[in-house]
């Protein structure tokens, strides 16, 4: 019988993988304990093997492609049997599916059933009548107020006249209904909002039926086959009313009225709104009139205002013409587990932070002095970690976890150590760290880090911490906060060490001092238990011979 394959799940986090790499094809023989293919998880990619004997029937996972957990990605039976039986199996529950789909369909029929007591919205244009919709005036624009009003119900207008002031998100502008005849209707009052797309006035003859239109609601109606030929005007119509907004300052002192796009191409033409006559309501210069402008009389201008320029020569700002791009690549399934669990751990937990400052000048001699003798080379990282774990071992409320109902005091001390990869970032741990010399917390550390690099580290490596290190004072960074790695109750933050002037025995001399940075999650660590902590850490790095004992 044919055995279906699922994506497994390899880590506690994971919710889906990417499959990396088939190791084997449709027609292959597999034995139990072969490799099928390589699964990128949130934190490594890792081997998935067989535990089936047979041939591989069926692949339904390209590489390169995530499924979830649970999914099936492939099948695995006996050379030639149908396996199509086993896989409608599995997709029997979707079969409902097309019960659903049929709604939609009705709800189409409204609609025109809505709008049959008049003409429809792509009838009436015909008969010129124009429905004006709220623009979009901003890229962030959902709605628009109607600040005022400048026509009203029954009253004559032209193409060019400014029907409303509409308030946006981000400043007042004026709406333009480039279109001509009476105002049969308005459909937002002054004060009130409208949203994007929405009806605020209809124009077009006098005594029209619009009852079709207002019947229909705010939803554009459909575009009629034979309608090609109005659209360009009307998205050219709406681009122009989203363009309009307050009149432009000349360099002269004077106002001039323009529509930001003839402003825009005003400027990248190097034409002068002053010398151009507008065309539109009130002198209001549009984008045909700068198409149409003739700078032949530009030199005269430049003659003419050459004594002001004289009196104040004003600043020329060199044109720069750049390009805007970018890239996009899929977000690593790394990269979302992290955004996901720092999001949850940051806007669950209630953080708050506390930093101090050791003197580490003990801790530069002991190191030099240990590295002498040490089989492996001790970092001050190894140094931190192996402090920290003594530390949780005297205030275990730090080394402790928030459960809903209950909260784990940890009595074992197993240290995260947060690794930067090329995807993100990775937690494995040092279990027992209190119990072990510095040069074995080193050693675990190295081999964890290639390990890190290599995308080998398996689920049994970075679960069960307890508390975490983050350190990125081999950056050069002097002090930084951490999101805790939850279920942990704590971080502890770790800086670069400063060679900075210090006051010993009453007087200025050189030192060389660490800042470190504890978060704490607030339901399970007060401000003065983790201020404790810190007093304690701070004792065991600035005497480190207590470290040995």
């Amino acid at each position: 019988m044919a055995e279906i394959v699922r994506m497994p799940k390899m880590s506690d986090t994971m919710t889906e993988g990417v499959m990396a790499k088939w190791h084997k094809k449709v027609g292959d023989k597999i034995k139990s304990g072969d490799v099928m293919a390589e699964v990128e998880t949130d934190k490594a990619t890792m081997d998935l093997e067989s535990y089936w004997d047979g041939t591989i029937l069926y692949i339904g996972v390209e590489e390169g492609k995530a499924v979830p957990v649970d999914a099936v990605i492939a099948v695995v039976g006996k050379e030639g049997e149908d396996y199509k039986a086993a896989l409608e199996a599995e997709s029997g529950a979707a079969a409902p599916a097309p019960a659903a789909e049929e709604k939609p369909a009705e709800k189409k029929e409204e609609a025109p059933a809505a709008a049959a007591s008049g003409l429809s919205e792509a009838e009436l244009e015909k008969k010129g009548v124009t429905v004006i919709r709220m623009p979009l005036l901003s890229d962030t624009m959902t709605e628009g107020v109607i600040a005022e009003w400048h026509k009203k119900v029954g009253d004559k207008v032209k193409d060019d006249d400014i029907l409303a002031d509409v308030e946006t998100d981000k400043a007042t502008m004026e709406v333009m209904g480039y279109a001509t005849g009476t105002l049969l209707h308005i459909g937002v009052e002054k004060g009130a909002a409208a949203k994007v797309n929405g009806i605020i006035a209809i124009v077009g003859p006098e005594g029209t039926d619009i009852s079709g239109i207002l019947a229909a609601g705010d939803a554009p109606a459909k575009p009629a086959a034979d309608a090609k030929t109005s659209d360009a005007p009307v998205a050219e119509k709406a681009a122009e009313a989203k363009e309009e907004e307050a009149p432009a300052a000349t360099g002269t002192g004077d106002r001039v009225k323009a529509s930001p796009l003839a402003k825009r191409i005003a400027k990248d033409k190097g034409i002068d709104l002053a010398q151009v006559a507008g065309s539109a309501d009130g002198g209001r210069i549009i984008k045909k009139d700068i198409e149409n402008f003739k700078p032949a009389a530009a030199p005269a201008q430049s003659e003419t205002s050459s004594a002001p320029a004289a009196e104040k020569a004003a600043p020329v700002i060199p044109q720069y013409v750049g390009e805007e791009k970018f890239t996009e690549k899929p977000v690593s399934q790394m990269r979302k587990v992290i955004a996901k669990r720092l999001g949850e751990s940051l806007f669950t937990a209630p953080h708050f932070y506390l930093t101090i400052s050791i003197d580490m000048d003990n801790a530069m001699t002991a190191r030099t002095a240990i590295n002498a003798v040490a089989p492996v080379k001790v970092s001050f990282n190894d140094i931190v970690i192996k402090a920290v774990a003594v530390a949780l071992k005297k205030h275990p409320a730090v080394n402790s976890s928030w459960g809903g109902d209950k909260i784990r005091f940890n009595e074992h001390t197993n240290i995260g150590v947060a690794m930067a990869v090329e995807d993100g970032l990775l937690v494995p741990v040092v279990r027992f760290a209190d119990g072990k010399s510095l040069s074995h917390i080193s050693a675990e550390v190295k081999e964890y880090g290639q390990k890190a690099k290599a995308k080998k580290l398996q689920p049994a490596d970075w679960e069960g911490s307890t508390f975490t290190v983050s350190n990125l004072g081999m950056f050069g960074i002097d002090e930084f906060t951490s999101i805790i790695n939850s279920p942990d109750g704590a971080i502890l933050s770790v800086g670069a060490i400063q060679a900075v002037p210090v006051v010993k025995n009453g007087a200025v001399v050189p030192g060389n001092v660490m800042k470190l940075t504890l978060g704490c999650d607030h339901r399970v660590v007060d401000g003065a238990t983790g201020a404790a902590f810190l007093q304690t850490l701070k004792g065991l790095l600035e005497e480190p011979i207590r470290l040995l004992a």
